[in-house]
């Protein structure tokens, strides 16, 4: 039925309303960038009081973020690089992969047995059971081996469901995240505006 189409022609939108979709596209994404941002930098203020930490929340320069295209994990690895994959990643409605990615990474950091134990139900809870808040795209065998690992948590619980989200991400995210408008902008040698890029 052609009848849904008939309200507005499926071509082009207007020049003008390119450039300003574009404009608002990117204010969308300032404004959850610095929300991870904020969120970020408050999580890791006991870990670092060195003077390097402020530098990562800057705009990175159009050389820095060429980097991130390099590979997955040079993005992964700066803070505002990973601020603005899960920014992307929220404009696609599938922030609960770097969620969950990051929650893996913490998770084997973890030192206490206790704090493992505790740590591995909360990540089955929001990411692994059927129906979790943030449930995660992953086999059935997968989720049933995490489901009886974790009654005896070891650091490597996840590792066979975190390999798989991290290759859903560098596979299918994140070369849309390199085409994204905002990642070309933060490319480009001229800053969008000079505040962003602190003093």
């Amino acid at each position: 039925g052609g009848r849904m189409e008939r309200g507005r022609p499926r071509g082009e939108p207007e020049e003008a309303d390119k450039g300003r979709m574009k404009r608002t596209i990117i204010k969308d994404w300032k404004a959850r960038l610095s929300y991870f941002l904020q969120n970020s930098s408050k999580s890791n203020k006991r870990k670092s009081k060195k003077a390097g930490k402020h530098r990562n929340y800057f705009r990175p320069s159009p050389e820095e973020a060429q980097l991130w295209s390099e590979a997955f994990d040079e993005l992964l690895a700066n803070k505002y690089g990973l601020a603005a994959f899960r920014a992307f990643l929220k404009s696609e409605f599938c922030e609960e992969n770097i969620e969950f990615w990051l929650a893996c990474e913490d998770f084997k950091k973890t030192k206490s047995p206790q704090k493992l134990t505790s740590k591995a139900k909360k990540i089955y809870n929001d990411f692994i059971e059927k129906e979790a808040p943030k449930e995660i795209n992953i086999d059935f065998q997968t989720k049933n081996m995490i489901a009886q690992n974790i009654q005896e948590a070891t650091h490597t619980c996840f590792s066979a469901a975190q390999k798989r989200v991290y290759s859903l991400m560098e596979n299918n995210s994140y070369p849309r995240f390199l085409e994204s408008e905002f990642y070309q902008e933060l490319c480009k040698k001229t800053p969008i505006s000079r505040a962003a890029q602190g003093t």
